[in-house]
């Protein structure tokens, strides 16, 4: 667990001075998928596509808990530490890990009280999960639209060209995490052995896939408070919320070869 979440909060977030080298305008793209590379992983991708896999769905869960927790205190820091000093401008460090607290943590907290003071209302939520699943959906969809109608009049402004090298280069980055993990895995695997957590095939697609991935709902909170100071705001989510899909639709790829890969290996173990 503690290899995945250097992984996803120290190691990943470097590839952002690499982005940052990358000559777009407008720069708010470039400078978008930078802040996407210090984020912590997605809330419930991840955790869905493992649950489709029959992956180690605990210990995928235990990742995204633990980065996101962690997080709070040390994205503010890769932000100041890359971003601020690249353009110059001075973050609210403080003001952003207020807010990532604000955001993540109480909610959290919030709710771990309200499930345990309250019985019936955990019972309830828990009986009707599919409705607030889906509403839970809606209200995260709406959220990084409602940054980019902020920059309406300069998104129509921008070159239709630019923004599709933007969406290359985020898929870029996720298949690049992608395989910067998996070499890791496989270097792990051979350390410690086959038998090891990281030679399992559960661990090992929780690992991978939750390692790889990027929170679009962190890039929001942090764009919100940094008030302009990186550029507009809609312009900065905008190529973030592309990245997003893109790395859902890429690990789908992966988890349906997966799945076709484990029904093959049945049947074959069955004949």
């Amino acid at each position: 667990m503690y290899v995945d979440t250097v992984s996803i909060l120290l190691l990943s977030p470097f590839f952002s001075k690499i982005i940052l080298q990358i000559q777009l305008v407008p720069r708010e793209f470039v400078t978008g998928l930078a802040i996407f590379t210090c984020m912590p992983t997605a809330l419930s991708t991840g955790v869905a596509l493992i649950q489709l896999v029959c992956g180690n769905v605990a210990l995928a869960l235990a990742v995204t808990l633990m980065s996101n927790l962690l997080g709070i205190l040390i994205v503010p820091l890769w932000i100041s530490r890359f971003l601020a000093n690249n353009f110059g401008t001075s973050i609210p460090t403080e003001k952003l890990l207020w807010s990532l607290i604000f955001t993540l943590l109480v909610p959290l907290v919030l709710g771990k009280v309200l499930r345990s003071c309250f019985r019936g209302f955990a019972a309830y939520v828990d009986h009707n999960h599919r409705i607030f699943s889906i509403a839970s959906t809606i209200l995260l969809t709406l959220a990084p639209w409602m940054q980019v109608s902020k920059s309406r009049a300069l998104l129509l402004m921008a070159n239709p060209v630019v923004f599709l090298e933007a969406i290359g280069l985020g898929i870029l980055v996720h298949i690049i995490l992608l395989g910067f993990n998996a070499i890791a895995l496989q270097s792990l695997s051979a350390i410690f052995g086959r038998e090891s957590v990281f030679g399992k095939n559960d661990n090992a697609r929780a690992i991978l896939i939750v390692s790889s991935q990027k929170s679009l709902l962190s890039v929001l909170m942090v764009v919100e408070q940094l008030g302009g100071a990186l550029g507009e705001s809609g312009l900065l989510v905008l190529p973030c919320v592309a990245a997003q899909i893109n790395q859902v639709i890429i690990d789908s790829f992966l988890a349906n070869f997966w799945l076709h890969k484990d029904q093959s290996s049945s049947k074959i173990k069955k004949s």
